[in-house]
């Protein structure tokens, strides 16, 4: 059994120390025979880093490094000049984002025995790309990877002029790029996120996004095929500690951790989540648990999100957002909390929660900002509305509830009234494990919130400052419970009222 690479992005560590590969070579191989000029947006932990170490030990001519691999007898093994820029490193949050990159403009320069002379970030990277073709007599291979880190670590509220001005810099820096054009043999930019084009990449126009597309889909993830020929060992392991074949540990995995779709077509697995897996042969949110950002968390309270089974986008939003207006469901979409579900028209994507891990974690996350509560009260009153609800205890599930509106601070539940006991309950019971939907659209009319149980199909009406008995009518009037007709469960229509963040009166029919 090879070594499992977690969180090693250094291909030519991975390969001289016999950490397990995924071989990704052949896709390597056709970005190479392309246009040269690429952007490539991925969820962090995905790959990214490791596929600019590999592209810079490819360029640097390093063949004994891929022996056994796809790629290995495919390519001449030329040596160009290689610079590798990566912002991972948050050393700019200390000294300023200009210096960050004079640093490491400066660090490269010396590796090659040169020395940048010019004071602008945008003229020291035109003159040590020349230096460098002048040098060896070849044209450069750039690789910058995280471009979007000194812009995305900066996007909550209290320092989003930090995120602008950090924008307009990586602008300048990356300005002279495109006028290189004669000196560069191929150019890499990956990030998490893509920021609309009237912004920093105003001056890169001459990129091919493949960020979305059947192309390079794959080259990034896991695919199954992948997961069972590279890790059938560890597959053998956790199968027999677990207690499980081989096809349930498969289908558990993939309910977990597979759904990622960059092409509308086919999902990859993520790659973090796996390898940290088979380490521990334990199903836990391993890749949310790297980093949530707070601040869209808090977004998406604000705007009222928290179903997104439903959303649809169309191409162009998916690949674009402005800093100074900030959409929920694109950041979502770009850093990997939601994913293509399917295309529904010739540019418009359903997106929807990839898997287990991702969506039990924003729930979770969600909950406990809708109703100001902590995790340890989340968990605990959770499991008090799961047991009430299998002892059929309405009266007790009710009081659980009134127990999570209470911690809402009075002055944001009134700007919401409704939407805020829609989004409590729906949240809980998708996360007790129910089918739950929200504003659900029937031809008379939307349900406030359905239900689904093995036994049951619950449809509840929210009234505020209104009777449980008006509740229940409308319910009755609108025939919401036409929709469900065919269904062979047991309807149960439950009519609420509502007022001073309490549930006063039900009636349940």
């Amino acid at each position: 059994m090879k070594k499992l690479p977690i969180g090693i992005q250094d291909f030519s560590k991975i390969r001289k120390e016999d950490y397990l590969y995924v071989d990704k070579t052949q896709y390597i191989f056709n970005l190479l025979q392309e246009a040269g000029y690429y952007f490539l947006s991925r969820p962090r932990r995905f790959g990214k880093s490791l596929l600019l170490s590999t592209l810079s030990e490819i360029f640097s001519g390093n063949r004994s490094l891929f022996e056994g691999l796809w790629i290995e007898d495919k390519i001449d093994w030329e040596v160009f000049p290689v610079v590798h820029l990566s912002f991972g490193k948050g050393d700019f949050k200390d000294i300023g984002l200009r210096k960050a990159i004079t640093d490491r403009l400066e660090k490269v320069a010396k590796e090659h025995d040169l020395v940048i002379e010019k004071t602008t970030i945008s003229s020291q990277l035109e003159e040590l790309i020349e230096k460098l073709y002048q040098k060896y007599q070849k044209r450069v291979v750039l690789l910058i990877d995280e471009y979007d880190k000194p812009i995305i670590d900066f996007l909550g509220k209290d320092e989003i002029h930090i995120a602008e001005k950090n924008r307009e810099i990586m602008k300048e820096f990356y300005s002279p790029i495109k006028g290189l054009d004669p000196y560069l043999r191929f150019f890499l930019l990956t990030g998490v996120s893509k920021f609309s084009k009237v912004s920093i990449f105003s001056d890169l126009n001459n990129l091919d996004d493949i960020s979305l597309g059947k192309d390079f889909a794959l080259m990034l993830g896991y695919t199954e095929q992948e997961i069972i020929f590279y890790f059938d060992a560890y597959l053998d392991k956790a199968s027999k500690e677990m207690e499980l074949s081989k096809e349930e540990l498969m289908k558990e995995i993939r309910l977990w951790y597979n759904g990622y779709n960059f092409d509308g077509l086919e999902t990859v697995y993520n790659p973090f989540s796996v390898l940290n897996f088979f380490k521990k042969r334990k199903f836990d949110n391993y890749w949310i648990e790297t980093g949530t950002p707070t601040f869209l968390i808090k977004l998406m309270a604000e705007g009222g999100y928290y179903d997104v089974s439903g959303i649809q986008l169309d191409l162009f939003s998916l690949g674009n957002f402005e800093i100074n207006h900030l959409e929920p469901l694109v950041i979502l979409f770009q850093t990997g909390f939601l994913t293509i579900k399917e295309q529904t028209a010739f540019d418009v994507y359903r997106l929807g929660y990839p898997n287990k891990e991702v969506k039990n974690s924003m729930l979770k996350l969600l909950l406990r900002e809708y109703a100001s509560i902590t995790s340890a009260e989340n968990n605990h009153l959770l499991f008090k509305i799961k047991a009430s609800l299998e002892q059929n205890d309405i009266k007790t599930f009710f009081e659980l509830f009134n127990a999570l509106f209470a911690k809402i601070p009075h002055q944001i539940f009134e700007e919401r009234l409704e939407s805020y006991y829609h989004a409590i309950i729906y949240l809980t019971f998708t996360l007790l494990g129910y089918y739950a939907e929200a504003e659900v659209s029937t031809s008379r009319g939307r349900i406030d919130v359905v239900v689904k149980t093995l036994s049951y199909i619950y449809i509840l009406e929210f009234k505020v400052r209104d009777t449980a008995q008006n509740a229940l009518q409308q319910i009755k009037e609108n025939q919401y419970p036409e929709k469900y007709k065919d269904d062979n469960r047991t309807l149960v229509l439950i009519g609420v009222a509502c007022q001073d963040k309490k549930v006063i009166e039900y009636v349940v029919e």
